[in-house]
Protein backbone atom coordinates (compact mmCIF):
# COMPACT_ATOMS: atom_id res chain seq x y z
CA UNK A 1 0.00 0.00 0.00
CA UNK A 2 1.31 3.39 -1.02
CA UNK A 3 0.90 5.07 2.37
CA UNK A 4 3.24 2.52 3.95
CA UNK A 5 5.95 3.07 1.36
CA UNK A 6 5.67 6.85 1.85
CA UNK A 7 5.89 6.54 5.62
CA UNK A 8 2.41 8.04 6.11
CA UNK A 9 0.05 6.96 8.88
CA UNK A 10 -3.10 5.37 7.42
CA UNK A 11 -6.55 6.56 8.39
CA UNK A 12 -8.48 4.03 10.55
CA UNK A 13 -10.55 2.80 7.60
CA UNK A 14 -7.45 2.12 5.48
CA UNK A 15 -5.75 0.44 8.42
CA UNK A 16 -8.72 -1.90 8.87
CA UNK A 17 -8.61 -2.73 5.15
CA UNK A 18 -4.91 -3.51 5.50
CA UNK A 19 -5.61 -5.79 8.48
CA UNK A 20 -8.27 -7.70 6.52
CA UNK A 21 -5.85 -8.26 3.63
CA UNK A 22 -3.05 -9.40 5.95
CA UNK A 23 -5.31 -11.80 7.87
CA UNK A 24 -6.62 -13.30 4.63
CA UNK A 25 -3.04 -14.06 3.55
CA UNK A 26 -2.14 -15.40 7.02
CA UNK A 27 -5.10 -17.79 7.10
CA UNK A 28 -4.48 -19.02 3.56
CA UNK A 29 -1.00 -20.10 4.64
CA UNK A 30 -2.06 -21.39 8.07
CA UNK A 31 -5.80 -21.91 8.78
CA UNK A 32 -5.09 -22.43 12.50
CA UNK A 33 -3.15 -19.22 12.92
CA UNK A 34 -2.78 -18.16 16.57
CA UNK A 35 -1.71 -15.21 18.67
CA UNK A 36 1.98 -16.09 18.29
CA UNK A 37 1.66 -15.69 14.52
CA UNK A 38 -0.13 -12.36 14.97
CA UNK A 39 2.67 -11.09 17.21
CA UNK A 40 5.33 -12.16 14.71
CA UNK A 41 3.52 -10.56 11.78
CA UNK A 42 2.75 -7.34 13.67
CA UNK A 43 6.33 -7.03 14.92
CA UNK A 44 7.74 -7.45 11.40
CA UNK A 45 5.25 -5.01 9.87
CA UNK A 46 5.99 -2.32 12.45
CA UNK A 47 9.73 -2.90 12.10
CA UNK A 48 9.44 -2.38 8.33
CA UNK A 49 7.02 0.57 8.49
CA UNK A 50 7.52 2.23 11.90
CA UNK A 51 6.43 5.68 10.75
CA UNK A 52 3.12 4.29 9.51
CA UNK A 53 2.21 1.59 12.02
CA UNK A 54 4.01 2.07 15.34
CA UNK A 55 1.89 2.86 18.41
CA UNK A 56 2.71 6.48 19.22
CA UNK A 57 1.36 9.31 21.35
CA UNK A 58 3.10 12.65 21.08
CA UNK A 59 6.00 10.98 19.30
CA UNK A 60 6.64 8.45 22.07
CA UNK A 61 6.30 4.70 21.55
CA UNK A 62 3.41 3.15 23.49
CA UNK A 63 4.42 -0.18 25.04
CA UNK A 64 6.09 -2.52 22.56
CA UNK A 65 4.88 -0.34 19.70
CA UNK A 66 2.93 -3.04 17.90
CA UNK A 67 0.32 -4.31 20.37
CA UNK A 68 -2.59 -2.41 18.81
CA UNK A 69 -1.83 -4.10 15.48
CA UNK A 70 -1.67 -7.50 17.22
CA UNK A 71 -5.12 -6.89 18.70
CA UNK A 72 -6.56 -5.81 15.36
CA UNK A 73 -5.16 -8.93 13.69
CA UNK A 74 -6.54 -11.14 16.47
CA UNK A 75 -9.98 -9.52 16.36
CA UNK A 76 -10.14 -10.02 12.61
CA UNK A 77 -9.02 -13.66 12.92
CA UNK A 78 -11.70 -14.32 15.55
CA UNK A 79 -14.39 -12.73 13.40
CA UNK A 80 -13.35 -14.77 10.34
CA UNK A 81 -13.46 -17.96 12.40
CA UNK A 82 -16.86 -17.10 13.76
CA UNK A 83 -18.30 -16.75 10.26
CA UNK A 84 -16.99 -20.20 9.28
CA UNK A 85 -18.57 -21.96 12.29
CA UNK A 86 -21.99 -23.62 11.90
CA UNK A 87 -24.63 -21.14 13.06
CA UNK A 88 -27.47 -22.31 15.27
CA UNK A 89 -28.49 -19.25 17.24
CA UNK A 90 -28.31 -15.68 16.01
CA UNK A 91 -27.13 -13.11 18.50
CA UNK A 92 -25.30 -10.43 16.58
CA UNK A 93 -22.56 -8.40 18.22
CA UNK A 94 -21.41 -6.83 14.96
CA UNK A 95 -23.13 -4.68 12.36
CA UNK A 96 -25.60 -6.44 10.09
CA UNK A 97 -23.27 -5.84 7.16
CA UNK A 98 -20.53 -7.92 8.80
CA UNK A 99 -22.53 -11.15 8.38
CA UNK A 100 -21.21 -12.49 11.69
CA UNK A 101 -24.19 -14.37 13.08
CA UNK A 102 -23.59 -15.85 16.51
CA UNK A 103 -22.33 -19.39 16.82
CA UNK A 104 -23.55 -22.04 19.28
CA UNK A 105 -23.42 -20.66 22.80
CA UNK A 106 -20.78 -22.93 24.32
CA UNK A 107 -18.56 -22.62 21.25
CA UNK A 108 -19.01 -18.85 21.28
CA UNK A 109 -17.91 -18.67 24.90
CA UNK A 110 -14.94 -20.93 24.26
CA UNK A 111 -13.68 -18.82 21.38
CA UNK A 112 -13.49 -15.45 23.09
CA UNK A 113 -10.29 -13.48 23.31
CA UNK A 114 -8.96 -14.66 26.67
CA UNK A 115 -5.64 -12.83 26.52
CA UNK A 116 -5.02 -10.93 29.73
CA UNK A 117 -7.25 -13.30 31.72
CA UNK A 118 -5.59 -15.43 34.38
CA UNK A 119 -8.66 -17.44 35.49
CA UNK A 120 -10.88 -17.57 32.42
CA UNK A 121 -11.86 -21.23 32.65
CA UNK A 122 -11.74 -22.54 36.24
CA UNK A 123 -11.81 -26.34 36.14
CA UNK A 124 -12.34 -27.19 39.80
CA UNK A 125 -14.33 -25.91 42.73
CA UNK A 126 -12.36 -24.46 45.65
CA UNK A 127 -11.49 -27.24 48.11
CA UNK A 128 -13.86 -25.95 50.78
CA UNK A 129 -16.80 -25.63 48.35
CA UNK A 130 -19.43 -28.00 46.99
CA UNK A 131 -22.12 -27.49 44.33
CA UNK A 132 -24.62 -27.23 47.19
CA UNK A 133 -22.64 -24.55 49.04
CA UNK A 134 -22.25 -22.58 45.81
CA UNK A 135 -26.01 -22.71 45.24
CA UNK A 136 -26.69 -21.62 48.82
CA UNK A 137 -24.38 -18.64 48.47
CA UNK A 138 -25.92 -17.68 45.14
CA UNK A 139 -29.38 -17.70 46.75
CA UNK A 140 -28.09 -15.69 49.70
CA UNK A 141 -26.72 -13.04 47.34
CA UNK A 142 -30.14 -12.78 45.67
CA UNK A 143 -31.79 -12.16 49.04
CA UNK A 144 -29.15 -9.63 50.07
CA UNK A 145 -29.65 -7.72 46.83
CA UNK A 146 -33.23 -6.98 47.88
CA UNK A 147 -32.09 -5.54 51.21
CA UNK A 148 -31.19 -1.90 51.76
CA UNK A 149 -28.45 -2.38 54.36
CA UNK A 150 -26.21 -5.05 52.85
CA UNK A 151 -22.63 -5.38 54.05
CA UNK A 152 -20.29 -4.65 51.09
CA UNK A 153 -17.54 -6.83 52.54
CA UNK A 154 -19.89 -9.78 52.86
CA UNK A 155 -21.07 -9.28 49.28
CA UNK A 156 -17.47 -9.11 48.12
CA UNK A 157 -16.60 -12.31 49.99
CA UNK A 158 -19.61 -14.20 48.61
CA UNK A 159 -18.98 -13.01 45.05
CA UNK A 160 -15.35 -14.06 45.30
CA UNK A 161 -16.12 -17.51 46.73
CA UNK A 162 -18.72 -18.20 44.00
CA UNK A 163 -16.43 -17.09 41.15
CA UNK A 164 -16.15 -20.70 39.93
CA UNK A 165 -19.91 -20.98 39.36
CA UNK A 166 -20.07 -17.53 37.76
CA UNK A 167 -17.42 -18.54 35.21
CA UNK A 168 -19.20 -21.82 34.56
CA UNK A 169 -22.44 -19.98 33.82
CA UNK A 170 -20.77 -17.51 31.46
CA UNK A 171 -18.67 -20.07 29.63
CA UNK A 172 -21.70 -22.32 29.21
CA UNK A 173 -23.28 -19.43 27.32
CA UNK A 174 -26.08 -18.42 29.68
CA UNK A 175 -27.89 -15.30 28.50
CA UNK A 176 -27.34 -11.89 30.05
CA UNK A 177 -30.96 -11.89 31.22
CA UNK A 178 -30.43 -15.19 33.01
CA UNK A 179 -27.14 -14.05 34.54
CA UNK A 180 -28.79 -10.84 35.75
CA UNK A 181 -31.51 -12.85 37.49
CA UNK A 182 -29.12 -15.31 39.10
CA UNK A 183 -26.30 -12.88 39.96
CA UNK A 184 -27.80 -9.39 40.45
CA UNK A 185 -24.76 -8.07 42.34
CA UNK A 186 -22.55 -8.96 39.38
CA UNK A 187 -23.96 -6.01 37.47
CA UNK A 188 -23.19 -3.30 39.99
CA UNK A 189 -19.80 -1.72 40.63
CA UNK A 190 -18.80 -3.98 43.51
CA UNK A 191 -19.73 -7.28 41.88
CA UNK A 192 -18.31 -6.30 38.49
CA UNK A 193 -14.99 -5.30 40.04
CA UNK A 194 -14.72 -8.47 42.16
CA UNK A 195 -15.24 -10.72 39.15
CA UNK A 196 -12.91 -8.64 36.95
CA UNK A 197 -10.19 -8.80 39.61
CA UNK A 198 -10.48 -12.59 39.85
CA UNK A 199 -10.54 -12.91 36.06
CA UNK A 200 -7.61 -10.63 35.22
CA UNK A 201 -5.77 -9.94 38.46
CA UNK A 202 -6.43 -6.23 37.91
CA UNK A 203 -8.48 -3.82 40.01
CA UNK A 204 -10.68 -2.31 37.32
CA UNK A 205 -11.55 1.15 38.62
CA UNK A 206 -8.34 1.67 40.57
CA UNK A 207 -6.23 0.86 37.51
CA UNK A 208 -8.35 3.07 35.27
CA UNK A 209 -8.14 6.08 37.60
CA UNK A 210 -4.41 5.54 38.14
CA UNK A 211 -3.81 5.52 34.39
CA UNK A 212 -5.91 8.67 34.11
CA UNK A 213 -3.65 10.36 36.63
CA UNK A 214 -0.54 9.21 34.77
CA UNK A 215 -1.61 9.69 31.15
CA UNK A 216 -4.97 11.45 30.99
CA UNK A 217 -3.85 15.08 30.92
CA UNK A 218 -1.12 14.35 28.42
CA UNK A 219 -3.52 12.51 26.11
CA UNK A 220 -6.14 15.25 26.34
CA UNK A 221 -3.51 17.90 25.63
CA UNK A 222 -2.44 15.96 22.54
CA UNK A 223 -6.00 15.58 21.28
CA UNK A 224 -6.87 19.26 21.84
CA UNK A 225 -3.67 20.76 20.44
CA UNK A 226 -1.98 18.43 17.94
CA UNK A 227 -4.83 16.23 16.69
CA UNK A 228 -7.22 19.15 16.07
CA UNK A 229 -4.78 20.60 13.56
CA UNK A 230 -4.73 17.44 11.44
CA UNK A 231 -8.42 16.95 10.65
CA UNK A 232 -11.20 19.38 9.87
CA UNK A 233 -13.85 16.91 11.02
CA UNK A 234 -12.02 16.33 14.29
CA UNK A 235 -11.73 20.08 14.81
CA UNK A 236 -15.49 20.44 14.30
CA UNK A 237 -16.12 17.70 16.86
CA UNK A 238 -13.82 19.42 19.34
CA UNK A 239 -15.63 22.74 18.85
CA UNK A 240 -19.02 21.04 19.34
CA UNK A 241 -17.86 19.38 22.56
CA UNK A 242 -16.51 22.66 23.88
CA UNK A 243 -19.91 24.28 23.36
CA UNK A 244 -21.62 21.38 25.13
CA UNK A 245 -19.16 21.37 28.00
CA UNK A 246 -19.21 25.11 28.62
CA UNK A 247 -17.26 26.32 31.66
CA UNK A 248 -17.42 22.97 33.49
CA UNK A 249 -14.12 21.61 34.76
CA UNK A 250 -12.90 18.63 36.73
CA UNK A 251 -11.64 15.09 36.23
CA UNK A 252 -15.03 13.61 35.29
CA UNK A 253 -15.62 16.18 32.55
CA UNK A 254 -12.08 15.68 31.26
CA UNK A 255 -12.75 11.94 30.99
CA UNK A 256 -15.97 12.58 29.07
CA UNK A 257 -14.14 14.87 26.67
CA UNK A 258 -11.27 12.40 26.27
CA UNK A 259 -13.59 9.49 25.41
CA UNK A 260 -15.68 11.53 22.97
CA UNK A 261 -12.56 12.90 21.28
CA UNK A 262 -11.05 9.42 21.00
CA UNK A 263 -14.21 8.21 19.27
CA UNK A 264 -13.89 11.07 16.78
CA UNK A 265 -10.13 10.56 16.40
CA UNK A 266 -10.66 6.91 15.43
CA UNK A 267 -13.69 7.84 13.30
CA UNK A 268 -16.03 5.72 15.40
CA UNK A 269 -19.63 6.63 16.22
CA UNK A 270 -20.63 7.95 19.63
CA UNK A 271 -24.00 6.20 19.44
CA UNK A 272 -22.26 2.81 19.33
CA UNK A 273 -21.10 3.44 22.92
CA UNK A 274 -23.45 6.13 24.28
CA UNK A 275 -27.19 6.63 23.86
CA UNK A 276 -28.83 9.79 25.21
CA UNK A 277 -32.36 9.71 26.64
CA UNK A 278 -34.42 12.27 28.59
CA UNK A 279 -32.93 13.09 31.98
CA UNK A 280 -36.17 11.97 33.67
CA UNK A 281 -36.35 8.73 31.69
CA UNK A 282 -37.18 5.63 33.75
CA UNK A 283 -35.70 2.22 33.02
CA UNK A 284 -38.90 0.82 31.52
CA UNK A 285 -39.20 3.87 29.25
CA UNK A 286 -35.90 3.28 27.43
CA UNK A 287 -36.58 2.16 23.87
CA UNK A 288 -34.23 -0.80 23.87
CA UNK A 289 -34.77 -1.61 20.20
CA UNK A 290 -32.67 1.50 19.46
CA UNK A 291 -29.81 0.32 21.68
CA UNK A 292 -26.86 -1.70 20.30
CA UNK A 293 -26.57 -5.31 21.48
CA UNK A 294 -23.08 -4.71 22.83
CA UNK A 295 -22.52 -3.02 26.24
CA UNK A 296 -23.89 0.52 25.91
CA UNK A 297 -24.00 3.44 28.33
CA UNK A 298 -27.43 5.06 28.51
CA UNK A 299 -26.93 8.77 29.21
CA UNK A 300 -29.86 10.33 31.08
CA UNK A 301 -29.67 13.86 29.71
CA UNK A 302 -28.96 15.82 26.55
CA UNK A 303 -25.24 15.02 26.75
CA UNK A 304 -22.62 13.37 28.95
CA UNK A 305 -21.77 16.79 30.34
CA UNK A 306 -25.27 17.57 31.62
CA UNK A 307 -26.14 14.04 32.76
CA UNK A 308 -26.07 13.09 36.43
CA UNK A 309 -27.32 9.54 35.97
CA UNK A 310 -26.41 6.68 33.68
CA UNK A 311 -27.62 3.17 32.91
CA UNK A 312 -25.92 0.18 31.33
CA UNK A 313 -27.46 -2.02 28.65
CA UNK A 314 -26.07 -5.39 27.58
CA UNK A 315 -27.85 -7.44 24.92
CA UNK A 316 -30.65 -4.85 25.17
CA UNK A 317 -31.15 -5.70 28.83
CA UNK A 318 -30.87 -2.83 31.30
CA UNK A 319 -28.58 -4.44 33.83
CA UNK A 320 -27.77 -1.35 35.91
CA UNK A 321 -30.18 1.58 36.07
CA UNK A 322 -28.77 4.08 38.55
CA UNK A 323 -25.07 4.71 37.92
CA UNK A 324 -24.03 8.00 39.49
CA UNK A 325 -20.85 8.86 37.58
CA UNK A 326 -19.54 8.64 34.03
CA UNK A 327 -16.31 6.99 35.18
CA UNK A 328 -18.29 4.27 36.98
CA UNK A 329 -20.45 3.72 33.89
CA UNK A 330 -17.35 3.51 31.70
CA UNK A 331 -15.72 0.94 34.00
CA UNK A 332 -18.91 -1.13 34.12
CA UNK A 333 -19.16 -1.07 30.33
CA UNK A 334 -15.52 -2.01 29.86
CA UNK A 335 -15.65 -4.74 32.52
CA UNK A 336 -18.70 -6.26 30.83
CA UNK A 337 -16.73 -7.10 27.69
CA UNK A 338 -14.27 -9.17 29.72
CA UNK A 339 -16.62 -10.62 32.33
CA UNK A 340 -19.25 -11.81 29.86
CA UNK A 341 -17.03 -12.93 26.95
CA UNK A 342 -18.15 -10.22 24.55
CA UNK A 343 -16.05 -9.25 21.54
CA UNK A 344 -15.34 -5.59 20.97
CA UNK A 345 -17.67 -4.52 18.13
CA UNK A 346 -15.83 -3.53 14.96
CA UNK A 347 -17.35 -0.05 15.11
CA UNK A 348 -15.72 0.60 18.52
CA UNK A 349 -12.64 -1.62 18.37
CA UNK A 350 -10.01 1.12 18.06
CA UNK A 351 -11.34 3.25 20.93
CA UNK A 352 -11.86 0.29 23.27
CA UNK A 353 -8.46 -1.17 22.47
CA UNK A 354 -6.84 2.19 23.13
CA UNK A 355 -8.62 2.54 26.49
CA UNK A 356 -7.58 -1.02 27.33
CA UNK A 357 -3.93 -0.08 26.91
Amino acid sequence: MHFLERGKRPRPKLRRQMVRIVVTEMMEKCPHVGRKHSIDVARKMVAKYPNSLQDLIEGEIVGAGYLSLVKQLQNRIENVRRTSTPKIRKRKHQTDSDHTDEIPLEERAAMQDTYGCIKWNVEFLPLEETPESQQQKMEKLKVMFQQADTNPEEVKSLMKSTYYTQRQHVNQGKSIKCLREEWPFWFDELGMSVHFKELTGIDLKETFTRNLDLKGKRLLDYLTTVAVSKSKVFLQTYARLQRMRGPQSGCSDDVKEMVLLLLSYFEEKEESMLLCVEDTCLADEVQLEQVPLTPTIIVCGQSCYSSRRYMLSIDRNLVSTNISSFISALCLMFGSYYNFNIHYPSELASTLEFLQR
